[in-house]
This record gives C-alpha cells, structure tokens and sequence, in this order.
C-alpha cells in the first residue's frame, strides 16, 4: 500500500483526525467502542447550526450475530442536558450498520420501555422530530456509515428520549436520555 493509499489518524490530546482520501472526520475520541462521542463529517454537516448544539453518535458493533443474536448498538448525546428553546441535532454514524435519530417526549416509565412492534419498530406517532438524511437535514432513509444528519426542534422543559428505530436498535439498547432545563 501506498503512503498516499493509507488512512492516516492522528490524535492530539483528546481530539483526533481522521483522513481517508480527500474526507476529514473530526472529533473526540473516546467510548466503549472506540469511537468518538461528537464526530462530525465536516463536509456533511449543517454550515450554521441554530441554537443549541447536541452530537449524537450513533454506533455498533457491526452487527447482529448469525441468527438474530444481539447487537452492540449506542447512542451517545453530548451534552445530554440543554437549556429549553432552539436545539439543532447533529446525529453522525460511526457504526457500520444505517442508523436514525429519532427525538420523543420520554416515556414516564422512563427511556427503554417502549413496546417494540413484531417488525422490531417502535410507534413512533410521538415523535418531535427525525435526522436520517446522509448529509442532509430531516427524515429520509437512514443515515450511512460514515455520514452525518441534523434536525432542528424547539424544545419545552423535560425529558426526551434519542433513539435509533432502525428494525430491532430500539429493543437492543440503541437510546439515550436527554433533559431540557
């Protein structure tokens, strides 16, 4: 392999770069897999995000076992507490599976306990708003490996749950809990 061919990361104290090819991901490196909590693509991020800003990394381990086994799904929000008003999203897949980022009012049982459906989806009629464009804004059909997608809502006080409804994430753990102060 070329030296002009290989991927390249470089870690300067706790932000890291990485280039492959013409394409630069930047970030913080850090979490149980390896993978960093706020990696934006930074061509395909929104150029002026409104309001508050939340990086949600959406991961996994690559996938369900052979027979439907499970799978090694996060999200990671951060910051995951917001002052109410103009929240901007920014969701980037650093799995290697399709993710979305779904924003719903929290259950009051607390997040988690949503009834998964036989076709492995949650009802998602509560939801505030969706980021699963590959590098685009708003709903579409899931965000690729590697790209990133935004929604910008306006929020009231309270708790929210981020999660991934992609068939079976929900029911393998893929949510986070987020407040609104």
């Amino acid at each position: 392999m070329t030296r002009r061919g290989a991927t390249i990361l470089a870690v300067i104290g706790a932000v890291g770069a990485l280039t492959l090819g013409s394409l630069v991901v930047a970030g913080t490196v850090r979490g149980p897999f390896d993978t960093g909590q706020h990696l934006t693509l930074a061509s395909c991020a929104p150029q002026q995000p409104r309001g508050k800003v939340v990086h949600v990394n959406l991961t996994d381990r690559g996938g369900a076992m052979m027979g439907g086994g499970f799978m090694m799904v996060q999200v990671v929000a951060s910051p995951d507490v917001v002052s109410r008003g103009t929240v901007t999203f920014i969701a980037t897949n650093t799995g290697a599976l399709d993710h979305e980022l779904l924003v719903l009012p929290a259950p009051t049982d607390g997040v988690g306990t949503r009834t998964v459906n036989s076709n492995g989806k949650i009802n998602e009629s509560s939801s505030l708003g969706e980021a699963s464009t590959s590098c685009g804004k708003g709903v579409g059909s899931g965000i690729s490996p590697g790209t990133t997608s935004w929604v910008t809502l306006r929020l009231s006080p309270g708790r929210y749950e981020l999660l991934c409804d992609v068939p079976w994430h929900y029911a393998n753990g893929m949510f986070t809990s987020l407040t609104v102060r």
